[in-house]
């Protein structure tokens, strides 16, 4: 039904997105595929290899009721808690979070931090693609006619290994991030940062990796000033836009702030996991 040329087909996998979009007629289409019955795209799993099989039209409040990604993918649960209310959260799926390619998405830079792959069917068969890769603009992905992102699979997580996401509001009634950022680290023996990503949203058309806050952290002892060092980094990385939510100057600020703050829980969160 995706790939017949005489029909403009969409995916409902929540609704919570692509149902306002038709009602406004911001979009248009002449089919509308309901995928939440698909039992492959309902799937929550770990694998066996120690990592998570997220169905596509798994709903976020599936998601953060399981202590196992709590305690393995913080920054997943720190995401999905916060997008809309109880309500919302019910429906909605990270799956359709991605293919609506917003810019301040927030499922999108937990994905990212954690290397999390998209596994894609189409007409040809399957295909994977790095969830970094998936959004190509404002409201766009690299699904082509036919194809339906089936889950999003993320590797395992090591030991001494934590993260964290956060967003910033400008009031609870607009629930739309002026800037986000997501932190991810891994601890050495000695305390020392392994290896660290760091992921923005809200701050150019698709998630910025802020790749020289992360080259400074590594093989430092962690510490505020090393993270006010990583802030500013990562301000550099960020392209924003003036717009009703937030000017240029202070959505590159708070880039600064929200990456120290996620680093600091990413840390913490690092030092306690231990299995």
């Amino acid at each position: 039904m995706l790939a017949d040329p005489a029909q403009k087909a969409v995916v409902l996998a929540g609704g919570t997105d692509i149902l306002v979009l038709l009602r406004e007629r911001r979009r248009r289409a002449t089919l509308v595929v309901d995928v939440k019955k698909i039992a492959e795209l309902n799937e929550l799993a770990m694998t066996a290899e120690g990592g998570l099989f997220l169905g596509a039209a798994v709903p976020c409040s599936r998601i953060y009721r399981e202590a196992t990604i709590a305690e393995k993918y913080s920054a997943l649960t720190d995401a999905v808690k916060i997008i809309g209310g109880w309500q919302i959260q019910s429906r909605a799926t990270v799956g359709g979070n991605l293919c609506n390619a917003s810019p301040a998405a927030d499922s999108i830079p937990p994905l990212a931090i954690y290397d999390a792959v998209a596994e894609i069917a189409g007409p040809s068969g399957r295909r994977q693609m790095p969830v970094a890769e998936f959004c190509s603009g404002v409201g766009k992905n690299v699904l082509a006619r036919g194809e339906l992102l089936v889950a999003i699979i993320f590797p395992p997580t090591p030991v001494h290994s934590g993260a964290a996401y956060q967003r910033f509001i400008p009031r609870n009634e607009m629930d739309i991030a002026v800037a986000s950022a997501a932190s991810y680290v891994e601890l050495d023996d000695k305390g020392a940062i392994r290896k660290a990503r760091i992921v923005l949203g809200a701050v150019a058309p698709t998630t910025v990796r802020a790749t020289k806050a992360e080259e400074a952290l590594i093989g430092q002892q962690p510490s505020d000033a090393l993270f006010i060092k990583a802030g500013e980094l990562a301000q550099l990385a960020a392209s924003p836009i003036d717009d009703m939510r937030g000017t240029v100057e202070y959505r590159k600020h708070l880039c600064g702030v929200l990456t120290r703050r996620t680093l600091a829980i990413a840390v913490e969160r690092a030092a306690a996991n231990k299995k």
